[in-house]
């Protein structure tokens, strides 16, 4: 049997989900702080990755791309995007570790996040629906048509207005949560579930 390589975005769910796994792990076995270390480390780390692509996306944003095209409206209308680009980018590295994502991959559901791993999907689902709908779209279709900022309009909306509030308000629960009272909820859990078997 011939093993593939990892494709980048394959390897970066990996790391989401052995964040996912550490929190859990911690705090089934009853260690709030633990699981409240793996948090962070997986936080910081992503935000880190996202720090450095954010950052050479504006250095090198108009050599972006050439990567792809040697058009000039194509190069034109990446250089302008590309802003929007860095900031999706940065966002989009640490919202997945916070978050509670769906991925259709090869025909099975992953769900990313630390919410998964500490059991708060229902509020992760709330907030996403939120930030989105009410928030998002809304700001996206204000400044893509009203303002007259099309695609660009649209998708700052959609950052701004959906991903990042959603970044935002994940990230206080995440750093306010009590992960001792967490890591009690865990260990009664498991509890509950062994002595049914």
């Amino acid at each position: 049997m011939v093993r593939k390589k990892m494709t980048n975005e394959e390897q970066s769910h990996l790391w989401i989900v052995v964040g996912i796994v550490r929190v859990a792990n911690e705090l089934g076995a009853g260690n709030g702080k633990a699981a409240k270390f793996a948090t962070m480390v997986s936080v910081a780390t992503s935000t880190v990755i996202g720090l450095v692509f954010w950052f050479l996306i504006l250095i090198f944003h108009n050599e972006l791309a050439l990567i792809f095209s040697t058009s000039k409206p194509v190069l034109e209308a990446v250089n302008k995007l590309s802003v929007l680009l860095a900031f999706t980018i940065l966002l989009n590295s640490v919202q997945p570790v916070l978050s509670v994502k769906c991925l259709l991959l090869d025909f099975y559901f992953l769900f990313l996040g630390v919410a998964v791993g500490s059991g708060w999907q229902s509020y992760v689902a709330y907030i996403n629906l939120g930030c989105y709908y009410l928030i998002g779209v809304p700001l996206g279709f204000i400044m893509g048509w009203i303002f007259n900022q099309g695609v660009m309009g649209v998708r700052a909306g959609m950052i701004f207005g959906g991903t990042a509030v959603q970044t935002l308000i994940l990230a206080v629960i995440t750093f306010r949560c009590d992960w001792d009272k967490e890591a009690e909820k865990a260990t009664m859990h498991v509890k509950k579930w062994s002595e049914r078997t």
